[in-house]
């Protein structure tokens, strides 16, 4: 376990009169480019609030722990003032214990000739062990934020095996999507992605999902219209906007050469915070979550990307939204890659 040198244990390096606790956060895959562009803004108060002092956790595998030495190294240098205390591990009975926020950034990535099975695979076995440490160490009410991919299954696969945290308390990532709609409808007529609200990712957070704008709004001369009525473009938003959103992903590692990481740290952080601040009155945000009793004709069971609200850190689904036939069936198509992908994990996971 490697520690900031300068974080003597006697000494608090935030505020005196700050009466705040810590609290203990866990980011792993912590070598990584997504967490390189995360930690800063978590250490910084961006996520969690200027007067909230943090115990950040990082971990990562045994043969990254170099890396993570300088990861640290930074985080000493860019002298963050909430920063309490910074442990670096490779342990998970170290990283999970007493945590009040996990972020599952970490997960094995799909290489070249490897099938969605061989990938499927190789994550239960991750995520079974990493929800297992959960159950065993973490606080009962840690929120659990799952990014690795294929992030849905990842993540109902890490609370099927924390049966003792409530499975609302897991949700994965797909506010990058999200974030990746609204900033298309923004490009298209000319304004700031603040301007647009309460656009929707329906089902997994791959290239089967539906970035659905029928119910979002865009301020334009200072008044709220329709997304469709302002645009008044049905072909593009039913054609190319929803492909750009479904394929980004695969856009930028082509002109990158690498995966999303900026950006993805981004929502990542937008995420968080909403689950800590709740949403704005009127707003609504795209997240997946365990999709029991919901009235959109999604089958219970399955980690599915929902709009939600949120208020004193508990989501809820936004009810009530008419479907269009277009959109039941693009829902149901990523429904059925999800039911799918659960049937695969679930038969490694009952022998992993």
């Amino acid at each position: 376990i490697r520690r900031c040198s300068y974080f003597p244990k006697d000494v608090c390096l935030f505020d005196k009169d700050n009466k705040s606790e810590p609290i203990r956060v866990l980011v792993t895959g912590a070598a990584g480019q997504i967490a390189y562009s995360l930690l800063y803004s978590i250490g910084n108060g961006s996520v969690f609030g200027k007067d909230q002092p943090i115990i950040l956790v990082l971990l990562d595998i045994t043969p990254m722990m170099g890396v993570l030495d300088g990861v640290l190294m930074e985080l000493q240098d860019c002298a963050l003032p909430l920063l309490k205390d910074v442990i670096a591990t490779d342990k998970e009975e170290v990283a999970f214990k007493d945590l009040d926020v996990a972020i599952l950034v970490g997960s094995m990535p799909r290489r070249e000739g490897m099938e969605r099975k061989d990938l499927l695979k190789a994550n239960v076995k991750i995520f079974k062990s990493q929800g297992a440490a959960l159950d065993k160490y973490a606080k009962k009410s840690v929120k659990v934020i799952v990014v690795g991919n294929p992030a849905n299954t990842n993540c109902l696969t890490a609370s099927k095996s924390a049966p003792s945290i409530p499975k609302e308390n897991f949700s994965c990532l797909t506010r990058l999507d999200h974030n990746r709609a609204k900033a298309q409808i923004a490009l298209k007529l000319g304004v700031t992605a603040n301007d647009v609200k309460n656009v929707i990712i329906w089902g997994n957070h791959s290239s089967t999902q539906y970035p659905d704008v029928n119910h979002a709004k865009v301020k334009l001369q200072g008044k709220e219209v329709g997304v469709y009525e302002a645009l008044k473009d049905d072909s593009w938003l039913k054609g190319e906007f929803v492909t750009t959103v479904q394929q980004r992903g695969a856009a930028v590692i082509k002109a990158r050469k690498l995966s999303s990481a900026m950006s993805a740290a981004k929502a990542i952080c937008d995420h968080v915070r909403d689950i800590w601040f709740g949403t704005p009155e009127g707003e609504f945000v795209s997240m997946g979550v365990i999709s029991d009793g919901n009235s959109y004709g999604v089958p219970d069971d399955l980690l599915y990307s929902f709009p939600v609200v949120i208020k004193n850190k508990t989501w809820k689904f936004v009810e009530g939204l008419p479907i269009n036939d277009f959109s039941r069936e693009k829902m149901d198509v990523t429904a059925k890659e999800l039911t799918e992908e659960k049937e695969t994990a679930f038969e490694f996971l009952s022998s992993a």
